[in-house]
């Protein structure tokens, strides 16, 4: 009979991608239009996966995986110095391994 609901909360992708660039805290009021121009590894990529797996449409982790790299496309940052939309064409044709979990 126990009804009580358990919340969990998953951050978003823009936002763990955010803050795996290690940017200072914004004061929202006054500064818009932020440029994220960091750089993040291909670690950092699969460890924002791992975290969004559960919430995630994807079937496999190589899914997830494209869904952040669009992500930091549309946040403006790089991925190992090159654009995300590169990266997603790698693993798209095998290129570029992606641990199945």
């Amino acid at each position: 009979q126990n009804r009580q609901a358990a919340i969990s909360v998953v951050p978003s992708a823009a936002s763990l991608v955010i803050k795996y660039l290690k940017e200072p805290p914004r004061d929202r009021k006054k500064v818009k239009h932020v440029k994220h121009s960091g750089n993040l590894t291909m670690d950092n990529i699969i460890d924002i996966a791992r975290q969004m797996r559960d919430r995630s449409m994807a079937r496999e982790l190589s899914g997830t995986v494209k869904e952040v790299l669009g992500t930091a496309q549309s946040v403006g940052c790089t991925v190992e110095g090159k654009h995300p939309h590169e990266i997603i064409e790698a693993v798209d044709d095998n290129s570029m391994e992606i641990p199945s979990e």
